[in-house]
């Protein structure tokens, strides 16, 4: 018979779980394994909220296993390393992004690009090596191995570049692998959230120019003024459309709603990429004529690597690049995904689990 969380590990943990389809957090004792040979421990101080939590909780992607422990833009403190660690010391500021584990064998691992592994381990709601159930960092203390730890340059806040583990990553590898990079190129950014705000500070060090797309108008100042966007469209203003037609070496479309890709199309040059980097739960539509007179490429991209993680995090200390973010207590977190479904963040709720995660017993 499977143990309980509570006692299939020898270290005791505390965190918020979500027991069934309704996504409702509350306390969990729980417990992680002890600290393994290759394995960093550290003392959780700061977890992003993504959006792929609010799906998870709910079981909107139809993969959760509950109770789940959300949470995968994890930083804090290292607290014990494992014998045969290398990377890390005790008292280094780490985080730990979407996944945990890989095979390590097969063409993708050996290309530093372990997100497309086939037996990729989830940084929670996954089946971890040894049978047990991951959980994330909605909690006090996470164990890791090194490989799939990140190290966070001493002059980036913890609080603010939590989310660049998930929402930085996700935007900043289809930038460099599609060659959206370059100075002087022009790049949209469709949608203004979590993702969408970093991908347009990412784009702007790039040396690149930026245009954001997006349904709100009251967002352009926003953009423009505070996020150094070079300019801004209304999607849903055809003449503003119209005249941007065939302006756009590339478009990062963070959008995880249902939207027509159709105008996207037409806001690029030939040969330019659209890239999806957001998840719709259902499948949009493809008008494929106007790929194959242009020959223009639609393309999609999952967060990244090890390696280009840690290399994301480095530019972005070099460039003082973080999310901006609202920090609540852990006692909030149910209201903050509420708040999340409707939009109403600037633009990542960051958990503030050194702080304010109490275990009652």
């Amino acid at each position: 018979m499977a143990k309980s969380p509570e006692i299939e590990h020898p270290s005791k943990a505390f965190g918020w779980a979500a027991r069934d389809t309704s996504g409702l957090l509350s306390p969990f004792n729980f417990s992680r394994r002890a600290t393994g040979e290759k394995d960093v421990t550290f003392k959780v101080l700061f977890c992003g909220l993504c959006h792929s939590d609010l799906h998870m909780v709910k079981n909107e992607w139809g993969s959760s296993i509950y109770p789940l422990i959300p949470g995968h833009e994890i930083v804090g403190v290292v607290t014990e390393v494992g014998s045969k660690v290398q990377k890390f010391k005790v008292g280094d500021k780490v985080g730990v992004g979407c996944m945990v584990g890989a095979c390590h064998s097969c063409d993708n691992c050996d290309n530093n690009l372990e997100n497309y592994c086939p037996k990729m381990i989830l940084t929670y709601g996954a089946k971890y090596y040894d049978g047990t159930i991951t959980y994330g960092g909605y909690s006090d203390t996470m164990v890791s191995d090194e490989h799939f730890v990140v190290r966070i340059p001493d002059n980036l806040p913890l609080d603010a570049s939590a989310p660049l583990l998930c929402a930085g990553i996700t935007v900043y590898s289809p930038l460099r692998f599609y060659g959206l990079d370059r100075p002087g190129m022009h790049v949209g950014v469709v949608g203004l959230g979590g993702l969408g705000h970093v991908a347009v500070k990412f784009a702007k060090a790039m040396g690149v120019k930026v245009t954001v797309i997006s349904t709100s108008p009251n967002k352009k100042k926003e953009a423009l003024e505070h996020l150094g966007a070079d300019s801004f469209l209304v999607s849903k203003d055809q003449d503003q459309m119209q005249a941007a037609q065939g302006t756009m070496d590339g478009i990062i479309d963070t959008v995880s709603a249902q939207h027509p890709l159709l105008p996207l199309i037409g806001l690029l040059k030939t040969q330019g990429k659209l890239v999806m980097v957001g998840a719709p739960e259902k499948p949009l539509e493809l008008p494929v004529f106007p790929l194959l007179m242009g020959r223009k490429l639609l393309g999609g991209s999952c967060f990244g690597g090890m390696k280009e993680t840690q290399e994301m995090i480095d530019f972005a200390a070099k460039h003082n690049i973080t999310s901006d973010i609202e920090v609540i207590p852990i006692d909030y977190v149910n209201t903050a995904m509420e708040r999340l479904v409707k939009a109403d963040v600037r633009y990542r709720f960051v958990i503030d689990i050194g702080n304010t995660l109490k275990s009652s017993s």
